[in-house]
């Protein structure tokens, strides 16, 4: 298995483990999103509450090249944390939502 496919299984792994059972907006759907050809991860939120349509990305992830770039992450977990921990090292992820000049003052890589 090469690198990108691995990268993409852990992605999916992290995703499907934390849209788990936490999860509990009656009409509101939690949508995982994987485009295996591209390379594309996502949680969406889409539904209704109430009167009030709900529609919003929780989570974004991107393999461009061999390195992960977090593209958006809506929530509290530290996610890049997380790809650490299931095995993906420091180098090969690009915290994306951070600016290039950013970038270089974090632990990860700057892309």
């Amino acid at each position: 298995m090469d690198k990108v496919d691995k990268y993409g299984e852990i992605i999916q792994k992290v995703i499907q483990e934390y849209a788990g059972d936490r999860y509990t907006r009656k009409d509101v759907d939690r949508e995982l999103i994987f485009d295996t050809k591209n390379h594309h991860y996502q949680i969406v939120n889409v539904g209704w509450e109430g009167d009030r349509r709900v529609y919003g990305c929780v989570l974004h992830f991107d393999i461009k090249g061999e390195k992960i770039w977090l593209q958006y992450n809506g929530t509290e977990i530290d996610f890049a944390e997380e790809l650490v921990k299931a095995g993906v090292a420091h180098q090969d992820i690009v915290i994306s939502f951070h600016s290039p000049f950013m970038r270089q003052f974090t632990e990860y890589s700057i892309g």
